[in-house]
């Protein structure tokens, strides 16, 4: 924890300022219990409205860092991480809470929290070993993450409309599993890579 106190006490303090794009993130961190709370009391609509703004800040929390200049390590640090929490909350929400149509599978929710989780601690653990922090999104990973948003947004339209298609909910399914799993391998080789310079640094 004192690492983690000295390495942000170090950076700038214009990479810590609260700018607006951050702000916006910070809306998609707090829509997200928002989201699970409305989907536990069975308020869909609010509960999609919710899920469109949450998707929409993560459009535009980017586009304004880069079109007003306010891209800060802040910035770099929450985007990721408010969208898993975003990500997390609607998959075990959609898995715990019972529709009459398609409802996340258990183990599949399990899966996205155990990625999640899995990211966060090797993040945690590189930086606690290697003294840096490198926050670079793949484009591997950002295409994963909208993926998983698609997906998800298609369950609403299933729940709105009616629909069941059972082989189209499957294939998205195993398709959502797929990209998770490739990314988080790929995540892993650049952590494993980025471990081993540091030993061969250190030797």
């Amino acid at each position: 924890m004192n690492k983690i106190l000295f390495f942000w006490q170090r950076i700038a303090a214009k990479e810590r300022r609260l700018t607006l794009s951050t702000i916006i993130t910070l809306i998609r961190i707090i829509l997200a219990p928002v989201l699970v709370l409305l989907l536990k009391n069975g308020l869909w609509t609010l509960a999609f409205l919710s899920f469109i703004c949450a998707v929409f800040t993560d459009l535009l929390d980017g586009w304004l860092a880069r079109a007003m200049d306010q891209q800060t390590f802040l910035g770099a640090c929450l985007d990721p991480i408010a969208d898993k929490i975003l990500l997390v909350s609607c998959f075990t929400a959609l898995a715990w809470i019972r529709t009459p149509f398609f409802s996340v599978p258990h183990w599949f929710a399990w899966i996205i929290v155990g990625k999640e989780l899995v990211l966060v601690v090797g993040t945690i653990f590189l930086y606690t070993y290697t003294g840096s922090l490198c926050i670079a999104p793949t484009w591997l990973g950002k295409t994963t993450t909208c993926v998983q948003l698609c997906f998800i947004g298609w369950l609403f339209a299933c729940y709105f409309f009616s629909w069941a298609p059972l082989k189209t909910y499957w294939i998205a399914l195993f398709v959502v599993m797929l990209m998770v799993g490739t990314s988080l391998l790929q995540y892993s080789y650049i952590g494993m890579r980025a471990w081993k310079q540091y030993t061969k640094k250190a030797t």
